[in-house]
């Protein structure tokens, strides 16, 4: 099932994608929730972020190729960081290039929405936790980050981290699910969920031995190599294969 979250005529509801448009339901699927009568055409609904979380806790260097690509070393264990909340936007909306910032870059990535509580979640245990996956953009002020070394910094501008277009319930990472990304039609990335160094279980039961996630919180699992730099006036598509296209231009305050 393809989840999203939209903004209509009738307010801001979750919703489930159907051939003819998207079904509103009542409620949530992070607590309980219901389907209704009513259908939103395409055209009418407008895309946002497909959840919005307490946090997300990102993942760094999870792909060989793009630790080489930075002349980083692999980890033994999952470098985790925090994004904050208010880094979260949608489908369409611009990510703002800071005035502080000249290297902006993109890094496509496939993002993890949590469903439950999770707390010293076992490897075994993490399909009851999870609710699906999205596509997200891990968006970097790479020269910020390498001036200080403080990632948060880098990656925790306001709209640095877009999210959806949709949560896709019946996924497989392990199965290898193509990732790529755009700029302006150009591919610049282009990888697999199974070339990551640590998968998905590896990671929550890391990140749960350190913090509770809680639901609707995101795992952004690490980006594939050929990260590069955007400019406004630039689009960035992420696509993930059975997730689909986020797509983000990139503006200037």
């Amino acid at each position: 099932m393809k989840i999203v979250r939209v903004h209509t005529d009738e307010g801001i509801s979750y919703g489930g994608v159907e051939p003819e448009g998207v079904r509103l339901y009542q409620g949530s699927p992070l607590v309980a929730w219901e389907p209704t009568e009513v259908v939103v055409p395409f055209a009418q609904a407008h895309l946002l972020a497909p959840v919005f979380p307490t946090k997300v806790v990102a993942v760094g260097r999870n792909y060989v190729a793009h630790a080489d690509e930075t002349g980083s070393e692999v980890p033994n264990d999952p470098i985790i960081f925090i994004k904050p909340a208010t880094s979260v936007i949608g489908p369409g909306s611009p990510v703002v290039y800071p005035p502080d910032s000249q290297n902006v870059q993109h890094e496509a990535e496939l993002a993890v929405v949590v469903g439950t509580v999770a707390r010293n979640t076992k490897a075994e245990d993490v399909q009851s936790v999870i609710l699906g996956y999205t596509a997200g953009n891990d968006v970097t002020a790479r020269d910020l980050q390498r001036k200080d070394g403080q990632w948060t910094r880098g990656k925790g501008f306001d709209t640095f981290c877009p999210l959806g277009p949709a949560i896709e319930t019946e996924l497989d990472p392990l199965l290898g699910l193509s990732i790529e990304c755009r700029v302006n039609g150009e591919v610049r990335q282009s990888g697999s969920t199974a070339d990551m160094v640590f998968g998905v279980a590896e990671l929550i039961e890391f990140i749960t031995r350190v913090m509770t996630l809680l639901p609707g919180d995101v795992i952004l699992t690490g980006t594939p190599a050929g990260i590069s730099s955007v400019l406004p006036g630039d689009t960035m598509e992420v696509e993930i294969e059975g997730i689909g296209v986020l797509m983000n231009p990139v503006g200037r305050l």
